[in-house]
């Protein structure tokens, strides 16, 4: 069953016919684990690095940032048996879509923020598609781990 993960949404799974899908990444991170013996897929669509002084909004949308957002998706793995020491961690996202004068950075933040949570917590990503200026799709196939990314002007490929 295709779950559709929206903007500042997180989803979870340890169905095998599930299929997470996020869609039109553009400053946003989609962040993707896997635990293949576990068969325990997750994905998060965060929008921004931190709440800034309103921590009340972290509260009221976790997704929404990566300091609320990760944590939690990594907490919702583990409750369905997921297991750190065996996750496969895809990333992608983080482009400069509609800033085009890099005046904020979004997506660079985004990426530096994930980069040192997941260093100081000793957890490598697998493998990333990052930057650029381009939109992207990112779907996760629960029972496999075969993650489909599609990016404007490139194409639809096993990431």
């Amino acid at each position: 069953m295709k779950i559709v993960v929206g903007i500042a949404d997180m989803k979870v799974s340890n169905k095998p016919a599930d299929v997470l899908v996020t869609y039109s990444l553009g400053s946003c991170i989609g962040v993707v684990i896997w635990d293949p013996k576990a068969k325990v897929g997750g994905l998060l669509h965060y929008m921004l690095p931190d709440p800034g002084p309103d921590k009340a909004k972290a509260q009221a949308k976790p997704f929404m940032f990566a300091v609320t957002g990760v944590p939690a998706l990594f907490k919702a793995a583990y409750a369905l048996g997921a297991d750190k020491s065996r996750l496969v961690i895809k990333v992608v996202g983080g482009s400069q879509v509609m800033d085009t004068a890099g005046i904020f950075n979004i997506g660079k933040r985004n990426y530096e923020i994930l980069i040192r949570m997941f260093s100081k917590n000793n957890i490598a990503i697998t493998k990333e598609d990052i930057g650029g200026n381009v939109n992207r799709t990112v779907s996760l196939e629960v029972g496999t781990g075969r993650t489909m990314l599609k990016v404007s002007g490139r194409g639809e490929f096993e990431l």
